[in-house]
């Protein structure tokens, strides 16, 4: 979407296991169609907003939940740190695409094989060829989905995707300005990471043994978006499976 200098398409990567990238996964008309559905659901009651943090600090993103309502660091049926109405239902066609997320990445039978992944993290170190068993798509429920709006100069710190009561995998979905992506281990906000360029359409699903690990957006590159989805800055949609009643 933002152009690519090369001649043929970018390949599929593997940072870690468990973890995958999927460039270019989301055809165009399949952009353009999130881009509208983003700004139905950004709309209030339940709308978009800024998310405070315990400590009274503001996040540079503005976030809308649907399924479940997420605030630091739990979930709710209600916008319990907004408007307090009640949160939007769960989208069948976000389930579907996760689903198929799931497919694209782990294959029909829920295997990940990952390659070249030796010393990625202390607990996992020595893996190359590492071939995790990671729940297919068909036994995949997913019922929560974060819609995040970065603006121009927006980032998110390193963090653990970890409020939810299951390991089922989180499917992460790109649309707009392109983004720094760090993906990291799963003990410490230190290295070793993996930088990765995630631009418009591109697929990141991570799950198994890279389920719990630290990752966040160290910048956008505004600018970067094809002027036919009619966006500034990036969306980023994640959906996952909470484990909730």
């Amino acid at each position: 979407m933002s152009g690519d200098p090369l001649p043929f398409p970018r390949e599929r990567a593997d940072p870690a296991p468990g973890a995958v990238h999927l460039p270019d996964w989301l055809a165009p008309a399949e952009q353009r169609r999130l881009v509208e559905s983003c700004r139905a659901w950004a709309r209030p009651p339940a709308g978009m907003r800024t998310v405070r943090l315990p400590g009274g600090a503001e996040m540079s993103v503005r976030t809308v939940c649907l399924g479940w309502h997420w605030y630091p660091y739990g979930y709710a049926r209600t916008v319990v740190d907004g408007d307090g109405t009640p949160v939007k239902p769960f989208p069948d066609e976000l389930g579907d695409l996760a689903r198929r997320a799931l497919t694209a990445a782990y294959g029909p039978d829920g295997r990940a094989t990952v390659a070249g992944t030796a010393g990625y993290a202390p607990d996992i170190a020595g893996t190359a060829g590492y071939a995790p068993d990671i729940a297919g798509a068909a036994g995949y429920a997913p019922d929560v989905a974060l819609v995040n709006h970065y603006p121009h100069g927006a980032r998110m710190g390193l963090h653990k995707d970890r409020d939810e009561r299951t390991d089922a995998p989180v499917v992460s979905l790109s649309l707009g300005d392109t983004c720094v992506f760090r993906f990291g281990n799963t003990e410490t906000r230190t290295r070793p990471w993996t930088d990765l360029e995630l631009r418009s359409g591109d697929l990141f699903v991570f799950g198994g043994p890279a389920r719990f690990a630290y990752h966040g957006v160290v910048r956008t590159l505004p600018g970067t978006a094809d002027p036919a989805l009619g966006l500034t800055g990036r969306l980023n949609i994640t959906v996952r499976q909470s484990g909730l009643a």
